[in-house]
């Protein structure tokens, strides 16, 4: 049975990952006092005690505004951390599965981004995961970084939760018409990726980087507004929901930017692997119905 250490167990995406990596092999998932991403002699001392054959690192600093503020810790676990990691997986000729995202783009293209065009982050978010990336790269251990975008799930804090909390809360909400990508269910977002896993037969195939996010994209505004109406079908009659306005970006500053266009191109990991997420409304409805309203 193979041994597959996962990082970052308590956030959006590790939770679901404990479930869908099970059928694959033992899941090894250490806490903060065993593995603690900001040491990184913590990394290999632990990396080498269990050997494992596969490492997924679904751990990261994700705040993006706070990120322009703690770049120091935002650096160590999203730029050093996998660094390491990375060199702990080609000493134990294990296969390291790491996250990214597709803020790694400027979002200047009007045309989803493929995976070899190039990356140029406008916030220091997207700094740090650009260079985790080149790290472990450079380390030329067998890798497969999934860039990922607009994850949400019933943990943590995410778009989708602030949508239904501020709904609920006011009788109107303003949202950006003017930033695209892809929304991302963790939990289909961990079912895919360990479809993937599953179909890698060894370290010698040609792995890298791929995109994993829904084949379609939508506007924030959009994604807003089917939030709010599914919730709306799905709650009591008597429940008040507020009504989206749309706003531009430049009306509401954050002290990081975003891109505004954010779509990616699904079609390098439909091709190598065969796996296509469903459609972010089809994921959007399955998560709604997994909540209480």
């Amino acid at each position: 049975m193979k041994k597959i250490l996962l990082t970052g167990k308590t956030g959006q995406l590790g939770w679901e990952l404990q479930h869908s990596l099970a059928p694959l092999g033992l899941v090894v998932t250490p806490g903060r006092e065993h593995l603690d991403l900001a040491n990184p002699r913590s990394i290999r001392t632990y990396i080498r005690e269990l050997a494992p054959d596969i490492i997924v690192n679904a751990a990261g600093y994700t705040m993006v505004d706070k990120a322009e503020i703690e770049r120091d810790l935002a650096y160590q676990i999203n730029t050093v951390a996998p660094e390491v990691i990375a060199e702990e997986a080609r000493r134990a000729n294990a296969l390291l599965v790491h996250y990214s995202t597709d803020y790694v783009y400027d979002g200047t293209k009007n045309t989803p981004y493929e995976e070899n065009d190039a990356p140029n982050p406008i916030n220091y978010y997207g700094k740090s995961k650009l260079e985790g990336e080149q790290a472990i790269i450079a380390t030329r251990c067998a890798h497969l970084i999934l860039r990922a975008s607009w994850i949400y799930s019933v943990r943590g804090t995410n778009f989708v939760l602030t949508m239904l909390r501020l709904a609920r809360e006011r009788a109107e909400v303003f949202v950006v018409n003017d930033q695209v990508g892809s929304p991302s269910w963790a939990k289909s977002l961990a079912v895919a990726s360990a479809e993937i896993i599953n179909k890698i037969r060894g370290l010698d195939e040609p792995l890298g980087i791929y995109h994993l996010s829904p084949m379609t994209h939508v506007t924030r505004l959009d994604f807003a507004r089917l939030i709010v109406e599914t919730a709306r079908q799905s709650s009591d009659p008597g429940t008040k929901w507020a009504k989206i306005h749309s706003a531009s970006t430049v009306n509401y500053p954050l002290p990081a930017k975003r891109p505004l266009y954010a779509a990616t191109s699904k079609a390098k990991v439909m091709e190598r692997f065969g796996v296509v997420m469903p459609a972010w409304q089809d994921q959007l409805r399955a998560f709604m119905n997994t909540i209480h309203l």
